[in-house]
């Protein structure tokens, strides 16, 4: 197993407005990334106006996390298909919070 190579899973951009889309990029790997215990690599990123407000990954050594504007928190991974709801949830949570008035 230790010839097994990364497999891409997910790679989609998501327009959702002129200034806004999404970024999705997932794989499984034959070995956890350092930092995390389970076998995915990914990052997940809202951008609006050309800037990154939003973001799920799993950087080595550091693990799963998420960054929500200015502030980032540890991120509990449960399967892929919860990573995406959680991001889903979030675009919409920034969304609200951010509407112009």
């Amino acid at each position: 197993m230790s010839n097994m190579k990364a497999t891409l899973l997910v790679r989609n951009r998501i327009v959702y407005s002129e200034s806004s889309f999404a970024e999705l990029i997932l794989w499984h790997l034959p070995n956890p990334v350092e930092g995390s215990t389970h076998r995915f690599k990914y990052r997940l990123a809202y951008i609006v106006d050309g800037i990154c407000v939003m973001r799920y990954d799993n950087e080595r050594k550091k693990g799963d996390h998420h960054h929500f504007g200015e502030k980032e928190d540890a991120y509990i991974f449960v399967s892929p298909e919860q990573l995406v709801a959680d991001f889903q949830r979030d675009i919409e949570r920034w969304n609200n919070e951010n509407r112009s008035t």
